[in-house]
């Protein structure tokens, strides 16, 4: 089996002349991207830094982001890429943890890199006068020839840290290299693919994007940070062919004022992660795209794909089938046996094989972790969902957002569809706040789209399929609700009430 170095200098071979690579004016073919490639690895190696080595970054979507995770799979480095907007002590703790040789960091950055205790152990490299040796200095230098093998780490990913300090996910270059053509196969990727690369490079799906586009000899076209007349804009002047997003970027997309006047006809396929995506979004989607294929991609960064929704339209909230590298189960909550799989329509938690060949084998230095996730085979995701008489998944929650209200058991996600399918509301998240006799009271957070009052999404509620029982009680119209930097909704700080009201609301 190829390395990734290696399959990206096959790609690179294919059609030379192709542009690869693009970052607003500057525009890479393969030929010139292998040895932008080839060259920046030989300036690591210069560097001092050998096999195993890693290199944390601190960097948004550039090419240079881009040309350093190749430069790195060439060199036999592992490419630790950390969330730009981290704190100094986030910062901190990756560089102990990671044992990092190296910080490659730009302007943006360069206050919380100053303030990072111990940075002056760690050798910098910065972009755009950022302090350290100059990024210049590294490129230029003779074409390194592939350093790795199939079986060595090929990056380390950290987890979110939601409850504690993230963790290292370790990965390797065969899993890699099976997630990203797995990715191909489960997208219908045809050879010249044209992708938008906005999801982050410190994210599972920023590195699948970029893969997946090497694999066929597509063209990666860099967005730095998302913005969505920008994201707009490069659908049309690069005719797109690809979206690989989470539900809240297609939402701001479809929001932003310019979306009816933009052609998006280049765009054919359509994927999504990283959360469910309710109802609602999906029709609007299907409407505006009229995608060839709409996927619904479910996984982690530990076990890239888990299951897999070609039809998302077709079938909303399905999660489908389990993907080409994989097998899941739905075991039990309270007796989560992986031999003993619940029945179609039961709820339990979500298991996968880690025996698949996109699975990790372990989290990095942390055997506490490993023992709560890793069990017999199996990679408990700490999901709750449930198989329906077709065989296909429907993720409803996760284990730590579960309400518990009276007594009884109340997940988030059916909930927020149904109040998605309203017009004139836009965002939804649904949290159990704290209550004196219920324990939890069910809580809807929404953004309005246009003029609806909560006496409105009562009767809404009351005339649709979802039980009395799980009706939100309170329902608080926000300005935004709080996300992660990849869009994933932060149901914590709406309990801790970190949020913002809508203009004109009282707290």
């Amino acid at each position: 089996m190829f390395d990734l170095g290696r399959g990206f200098l096959a790609s690179a071979a294919r059609d030379p002349d192709r542009i690869a690579l693009s970052d607003g004016a500057l525009r890479l073919t393969w030929r010139q991207w292998e040895r932008a490639a080839r060259e920046l690895a030989g300036g690591l190696q210069r560097f001092g830094l050998g096999p195993g080595d890693h290199v944390v970054t601190l960097l948004t979507n550039r090419h240079e982001a881009a040309t350093l995770h190749i430069a790195c799979q060439l060199a036999g480095l592992v490419i630790t890429p950390l969330n730009w907007r981290a704190s100094a002590g986030e910062i901190s703790h990756v560089l102990a943890d990671a044992e990092a040789r190296v910080l490659v960091h730009e302007p943006l950055v360069a206050d919380r890199v100053e303030a990072c205790p111990g940075i002056d152990a760690i050798r910098l490299v910065g972009l755009d006068g950022a302090a350290g040796t100059p990024w210049e200095d590294l490129c230029g230098a003779g074409a390194a020839a592939p350093a790795a093998s199939p079986d060595d780490t090929s990056v380390m990913l950290y987890t979110s840290g939601t409850t504690g300090r993230g963790k290292g996910v370790p990965r390797s270059h065969r899993a890699e290299r099976a997630a990203a053509v797995a990715h191909v196969a489960q997208n219908l990727y045809r050879p010249g693919e044209v992708l938008l690369g906005v999801m982050p490079l410190y994210h599972t799906m920023g590195v699948r994007a970029l893969l997946a586009s090497i694999v066929v000899s597509g063209h990666f076209v860099c967005q730095r940070r998302f913005d969505p007349a920008a994201a707009l804009a490069l659908i049309e002047r690069e005719r797109i062919s690809a979206l690989y997003l989470v539900p809240t970027l297609y939402h701001d997309l479809l929001e932003a004022p310019g979306f009816a006047a933009t052609d998006i006809s280049s765009v054919r396929k359509l994927g999504f992660a990283g959360q469910t995506m309710t109802d609602g979004l999906v029709a609007r989607l299907d409407a505006a795209f009229r995608p060839e294929l709409f996927v619904n991609h479910y996984g982690s960064s530990e076990i890239y794909t888990f299951t897999i929704e070609t039809d998302a339209a077709g079938k909303p909230g399905s999660a489908g089938k389990a993907g080409i590298n994989q097998e899941i189960r739905v075991v039990a909550l309270d007796d989560p046996d992986p031999g003993q799989p619940v029945a179609a329509g039961v709820e339990g938690q979500i298991i996968a094989a880690l025996d698949g060949d996109e699975a990790f084998d372990g989290y990095w230095k942390r055997p506490d972790a490993d023992a709560g996730a890793l069990r017999d085979g199996w990679y408990y995701t700490g999901d709750i969902g449930y198989r329906d008489r077709d065989g296909d998944l429907f993720v409803t929650g996760r284990v730590d957002d579960m309400i518990i209200s009276g007594g009884e058991n109340i997940l988030p996600a059916e909930i927020e569809s149904v109040l998605s399918l309203h017009p004139a509301v836009g965002e939804v998240a649904v949290v159990g706040m704290p209550h004196p006799r219920w324990g939890a009271q069910v809580t809807a957070f929404l953004t309005r789209t246009g003029k609806v009052e909560a006496d409105e999404l009562e009767r809404w509620c009351r005339s649709s399929s979802l039980a009395g029982f799980k009706r939100p009680r309170q329902y608080v119209f926000v300005a935004a609700i709080p996300k992660s930097p990849v869009g994933k909704i932060l149901r914590r700080l709406l309990v801790a009430g970190d949020w913002e009201p809508e203009c004109g609301e009282r707290r």
